[in-house]
C-alpha cells in the first residue's frame, strides 16, 4: 500500500510557525516563481498538507477527551504527575485558556488556502480529474480543521484567502474578527460540498490520505452536530436544527457503509497491531507512523518499569516480576483513566483486557484484598524489536466502528430502532454469545447507551468530550449537564455533571488567550465568559 512519504526536506518545506495571532502568510521555501510548475509539485505539496494534519495528532485527544470526566486527575497511579489538569478539571477562565493561538490551526489552514488558490486559478498542466481530486481532498481537510475551531470556540475568523505580509499591507488590514456560529458552520459545510464535488464518483481509497470517505465521515460528524447542538454566540447563534440535518447524516453514513469498503475488525486489538496496518479495513483515516518516525508521545500512557516490577500488584494479586511490555527505561504515565471507568467494562470485554494493564500497589496480608488501584493504557504501545520498544502506532482518526454508532444516535434521532447498531459493535467486542444484547428503550435510555458504548470503543480516541456536549438527556440538554452520563469521583465515588448547567453554560466553548486580543483589536472573547468573570 502506498504511504506518505515524510522526508527531512518535505518536514523543513511545510514546518508549522509559530505564531500569536493569525498567521497570514505562506511559506513558499521554494519561491513563486519556481513552485506550481507540474503535477510532481503539488503533489509535494499535498503530501506537506497531510505533513500538518499528522503533526496534529494529539489534538483530537487534549481537545475532544481530556474534559469528558473519565480521566483521572492530578498524581498517577505510581506517582508521576498527570498532565492538563485545569482541563480535566473544566476550570477554564480567560487567564487559564488550557490551550493557546486558535491550538495552531490557522499556520494549516492557511497553507490548505494556498493551495486552493493555486489549483483552482493556475496549475493548468493539471487535468480535470486531477484538479478535481486534489480540491476534493483541500476542501476536505479546511472542513476539518474548521470543524474542530467550531466544536472548540464557536464562531471564529474566517480566513479563506491569502493575505501576504512583505511589508506593504499595515497590520490593520490583516486583522480578522471573529465570524458567527451561524456563519461558520454554513461556512463548513459549503466546504464539505466542494470536497464532495471533487471527489465526484470516484472509489479510490488510501486511508492514509484525506478521501471521499474521510469527507462523507466528517459530513457525518457535521450535520449531527448542527442538528443537535446549539452554539451560542454574541452577533448569531447556530440552533440546533434537528431532523433536516440527521437525515443527510444519515444519507452520508449509508454511503460510507454501502461503498462496501470497510468492516469492523473480528479482534477489537488488531485495530491497534502495528503488525496489522495494512490489513486495517476498519480504518477510514489514519495518520501514519513508522519505526523511525516513531514519538514518545505513547509512552505518556504507561508507566516507567522501576515505577510498576517489584512495586505493584497484577490482578490476580501476585507481585509483578517483569516488565512484560518491554520499556526498558521508558514510560511516563502522563494520563490516566478513572478506575470506575476501567472497570465499567463487562468482565468478559475484550477492549479492557487488551488495551488496559491493571494493577494495584497494596494487597491486604491477611484476606489478600487489593487496593490502590492503576492502569495503563496501550492503544498507542507499538511494537518491540529485539528488546526495543518503538511507539510507532497509528492515530486512527476515523473508523467504521464509528460510523455504526453514529448510525445508531442518528436512528435514535429520528425515532428509528438503533439497537442492532450498538450490538454489532457489543458483539466484536466481547464475542458472539458472550455479550449483553440492547433492546431499543426511550429516547433517553438509547442515547446513554450509545454513549457508553463509544466511551468503551473510543477511549484514547479524542471523542468523549464532543460527545457529551452533542448527546441528550431526556430533555434534549447536553449531557455534559448530567450525572447519569458521569463516571465516579476518584474520592467521593460520587457522581456529579461534568458541568453545573446553571453556571457554566459558557464551558461548552473554549475561552481564547488575551495575547490573541491584544495582537488584534477586533478580536472578542468566547461567548459568556466575561459575563461569568464579571468583567462586563
Amino acid at each position: 500500500m502506498k504511504k506518505i512519504l515524510y522526508s527531512t526536506i518535505g518536514a523543513l518545506m511545510f514546518s508549522l510557525i509559530g505564531c500569536d495571532t493569525l498567521d497570514l502568510a505562506p511559506e513558499d521555501y521554494s519561491g513563486a516563481g519556481n513552485y506550481w510548475k507540474n503535477e510532481g509539485q503539488v503533489a509535494t505539496f499535498m503530501n506537506g498538507l497531510h505533513v500538518h494534519l499528522r503533526g496534529d495528532y494529539t489534538s483530537q485527544m487534549v481537545l475532544g477527551e481530556l474534559r469528558g470526566g473519565t480521566m483521572r486527575n492530578g498524581t498517577s497511579s505510581v506517582g508521576t504527575s498527570l498532565d492538563y489538569a485545569s482541563l480535566i478539571i473544566n476550570d477554564l477562565r480567560t487567564t487559564n485558556t488550557g490551550v493557546s493561538n486558535w491550538n495552531g490551526y490557522y499556520s494549516r489552514i492557511l497553507q490548505v488556502n494556498h493551495f486552493i488558490e493555486e489549483v483552482e486559478n493556475a496549475c493548468t498542466f493539471l487535468s480535470e480529474s486531477e484538479r478535481n481530486t486534489y480540491l476534493g481532498q483541500a476542501y476536505g481537510l479546511r472542513a476539518y480543521y474548521y470543524f474542530m475551531l467550531y466544536r472548540t470556540y464557536g464562531g471564529v475568523p474566517l480566513e479563506k484567502e491569502i493575505k501576504v505580509a512583505d511589508g506593504s499591507i499595515d497590520a490593520p488590514s490583516l486583522y480578522l474578527e471573529r465570524s458567527s456560529a451561524e456563519d461558520i458552520l454554513n461556512f463548513i459545510k459549503d466546504d464539505i460540498k466542494k470536497s464532495e464535488e471533487g471527489f465526484g464518483t470516484t472509489e479510490e481509497f488510501n486511508k492514509y490520505y484525506w478521501s471521499k470517505y474521510a469527507t462523507l465521515f466528517l459530513k457525518a460528524q457535521v450535520y449531527m452536530w448542527s442538528a443537535k447542538v446549539t452554539t451560542n454566540d454574541d452577533t448569531k447563534a447556530h440552533t440546533a436544527t434537528g431532523e433536516s440535518d440527521l437525515l443527510i447524516a444519515e444519507k452520508a453514513l449509508n454511503d460510507i457503509i454501502g461503498s462496501n469498503k470497510f468492516e469492523l475488525l473480528p479482534d477489537y486489538a488488531d485495530i491497534f497491531d502495528v503488525s496489522k496496518k495494512d490489513s486495517n479495513k476498519e480504518s477510514i483515516l489514519s495518520l501514519y507512523f513508522e519505526r523511525t518516525e516513531a514519538t514518545n508521545w505513547g509512552s505518556q500512557f504507561v508507566s516507567n518499569p522501576s515505577l510498576v516490577v517489584g512495586v505493584m500488584y497484577d490482578t490476580n494479586g501476585d507481585m509483578i516480576m517483569e516488565d512484560v511490555l518491554e520499556l526498558g527505561s521508558q514510560g511516563l504515565l502522563r494520563y490516566e483513566w478513572k478506575e470506575s471507568f476501567v472497570k465499567s467494562f463487562d468482565a468478559n470485554d475484550k477492549r479492557r483486557s487488551t488495551m488496559f494493564r491493571e494493577f494495584y500497589s497494596s494487597k491486604d496480608i491477611e484476606d489478600g484484598t487489593l487496593s490502590g488501584f492503576g492502569s495503563e493504557m496501550l492503544k498507542y504501545i507499538g511494537h518491540t524489536d529485539e528488546g526495543l520498544r518503538y511507539f510507532d502506532s497509528d492515530v486512527i482518526m476515523m473508523r467504521y466502528a464509528e460510523v455504526l454508532l453514529m448510525m445508531a444516535e442518528v436512528a435514535n434521532g429520528l425515532g428509528k430502532p438503533c439497537a442492532s447498531y450498538i450490538n454489532d459493535v457489543r458483539e466484536r467486542a466481547c464475542g458472539t454469545g458472550n455479550y449483553v444484547e440492547y433492546v431499543d428503550g426511550s429516547y433517553a435510555e438509547n442515547e446513554l447507551a450509545i454513549l457508553k458504548e463509544r466511551d468503551k470503543e473510543f477511549f484514547a480516541e479524542g471523542k468523549r468530550w464532543f460527545d457529551v456536549v452533542r448527546m441528550h438527556d431526556a430533555e434534549k440538554k447536553p449531557l455534559v449537564f448530567s450525572a447519569d452520563a458521569a463516571y465516579p469521583n476518584e474520592l467521593s465515588g460520587q457522581k456529579a455533571p461534568i458541568l453545573n448547567a446553571d453556571t457554566e453554560q459558557h464551558k461548552l466553548l473554549w475561552p481564547i488567550n488575551i495575547d490573541l486580543i491584544t495582537a488584534d483589536p477586533l478580536l472578542k472573547q468566547t461567548w459568556g465568559y466575561k459575563k461569568a468573570e464579571g468583567l462586563e
